[in-house]
Order: C-alpha cells, then structure tokens, then sequence
C-alpha cells in the first residue's frame, strides 16, 4: 500500500484508504492530465459534453453518488464550475444533443436517481432541470433502483429521436433494461415513455454501465463478472443478443464502458477491470470481418482506483487532448482525465507483442 500512496501522491490525487480493500495501483500505470476537484461524497460515472461552438470549452458531466448528491461540471482543467439541484443517489449519466424541446435543439444530461426510480433531465451547458421534477421508470415492477443509462440518437428518414436505455440494481433475464423515448414538450419540458424491454443477466452481481455506439446502431452493458453484452440499440431492431464477450482476463468486476471513436466505424471499446485497475481494450468495429467478434488488443493499467464509470472523446478538445480525451471515474470522489495519445501509445505497445 506504501507504494500506491507514493504514487497517488506523485500523480496529484489522494487516496482514500479502505484497509486492505482498495486493488493496487500498477507502478506502470497511465498518469492522468488532470484531476478534477473533489466531490463531497461519492463520484462514479463521467460524460463529456463537446461544446459545438468551441471544442476547446467542453465540460465533463459526472454524478456524485449520495442522498445529498447531484450533477456536477467540470472545464477541462479539472474545477467544478456548477452544480445541479440537489438529487437523491444519483448512479450514472449520459449525454445527447439536439433534442428539440419548446421548437428549440437542446442538448442534454440525463441521469438516473436511485432512491427515487426516476431519471432526471437537465439541459447543458445550464445544467437546469426540464423534466418536472423527474420521470419514473420501471413502474409497476418490483425491482427498480436506477443505475445504469445510455443516450441512442437515431436518425431514420430524416427524424432524430433520442431513447435513454436505462438498467436497474437488479430485474428479470430477458427485460432487465428498458427503452424509453424522450419527448420534448412545447413548454420547455421533457417526458419519456417505454417503447421497448429487453437485455439477458446472468443473475451473478447486477447490470450498471452501459454504453451506446449511436453511428453503428449497437448497444453495450456489463454483466458485472461476467461479460460485456450487445444487443441492437433501436427499439425496432430486435431483442437478439449479438455478442457475449470479454468472458475471460477480468480479475472481479466488469464496470464502466467508453467507447473511443478513430473514425465513424472503427476505434476501440474499453472496459474497466476494476479491481485490477485497468482497461481491457477491443476492437470497435470487431475482428475477422465480424463485427460482433471481439478479441482483447491491450490492458491499459490507469491511475483510477476501483474505476466504476468512463467516457471518451476523438475530438480534439486543444490544450492537454489535441486527439480527444479519456476520462474516468476514481475512488477519492474525483475524475481523471488523460490525454488520449498515452492511452493509444499503450495500446499500440500491446499491439506489437
């Protein structure tokens, strides 16, 4: 443990000690850009905003996790800039843009609120809430819990629609996320309704990060010790899984997913082994001409500790990330953000071996 507070120290963040609990950090691991400011509680999962007028004044969106938490936004240089209404356990947090609330394109958080089974919307960059109050999911089941949301921007005949995939503590086999709309109201206020049920759980831990690939139509979730399921991300492109994968190399848990985009087909997925404190990287577009196979490139050893949540970026934001950002999710109620070139320099290493 000398070691990983020696490190923590020489990277910029402090750790948090939990006796023998906390998994070491490698003495060969990723140092971050940048590390946010605190949180008061309990960070766990980020999102980036790309600001459309000037990339270079993007923020990070990630949610404090406690009964007295919230939304909170990061610039680029780690400070906490604002703060959202005060939310119940807020759990995870997505981003989509362009959603036309009051005939007006808004771009959009939206998290889910554990302790009260609800998601809350809150337009960006104010970071306002535009769902009155909340929406509840899962009504009428007996497992509710939001956790875990992904945002699926579908373009079809020239119609944008965006659906919030939400996941839950713990549900059924066969319908444990569910599909919702979001619809944008002439009074400045956003409502849902479930268009769809569907994802398998192997019934091991639960199902909380989920990640959607909206240019190839495909959505990921971790079943936690188990592996990273895809299924189709649009309500109307069935229920078949399409893939089961990264079944094997993971010391405990299966976390957060971000997915870094090189081109509009091509890139990498990377999952969070978070007791080991790495990322398993995969190919996005698949191996063999076979987009739902996926074979291990690299493990990336990071400085997070206990990594829960993750984004990514191709964009060049300036500054500190001329090709994009990757930001996690620390114990010690930060976020760190690494300029996505260290991240490729070691994916290229495992490459060659």
């Amino acid at each position: 443990m000398i070691k990983n507070i020696t490190l923590a120290a020489a990277i910029g963040f402090t750790l948090i000690s939990c006796g023998d609990k906390l998994a070491p950090v490698r003495e060969d691991a990723v140092k971050p850009a940048v590390v946010t400011q605190p949180t008061p509680h309990d960070t766990d999962d980020p999102s980036i905003w790309v600001n459309p007028e000037d990339a270079s004044k993007s923020y990070i969106v990630g949610t404090d996790k406690d009964t007295d938490g919230g939304l909170y936004m990061y610039d680029l240089e780690g400070k906490i800039v604002k703060k959202s209404v005060t939310l119940k356990r807020p759990n995870n947090v997505d981003i989509a843009y362009g959603l036309m609330v009051a005939g007006k394109k808004t771009d959009v958080a939206v998290t889910t609120e554990r302790e009260t089974n609800k998601i809350r919307i809150f337009s960006l960059p104010e970071l306002e809430p535009i769902d009155n109050g909340g929406i509840e999911v899962f009504v009428g089941e007996t497992e509710r819990a939001p956790m875990g949301i992904s945002l699926y921007t579908q373009t079809k005949d020239s119609v944008t629609a965006i659906y919030a995939i939400v996941g839950r503590k713990s549900g059924p086999s066969g319908s444990y996320l569910w599909q919702y709309k979001l619809n944008g109201t002439d009074n400045g206020t956003v409502t849902a309704n479930v268009v769809r049920k569907f994802g398998n759980y192997s019934g091991n831990k639960e199902i909380e990060a989920i990640a959607v690939d909206n240019e190839l139509g495909v959505v990921y979730y971790s079943d936690e010790g188990k592996g990273i399921r895809k299924y189709n991300a649009g309500p109307d492109g069935g229920n078949e899984e399409l893939a089961f994968f990264g079944q094997e190399g993971f010391k405990e848990d299966h976390e957060g997913i971000a997915i870094y985009k090189a081109t509009d087909s091509t890139g990498y997925i990377l999952i969070s082994n978070q007791q080991a404190n790495t990322f398993m990287v995969y190919p996005r577009e698949g191996v063999n001409g076979n987009p739902n196979e996926y074979k291990l490139l690299a493990e990336v050893p990071t400085s997070t500790i206990e990594c829960d949540g993750a984004d990514a970026t191709s964009v060049n934001l300036g500054g500190k990330f001329p090709k994009g950002m990757f930001v996690a999710m620390s114990n010690g109620m930060t976020f760190h953000y690494y300029d996505w070139n260290t991240i490729q320099k070691v994916i290229d290493e495992n490459k060659k071996q």
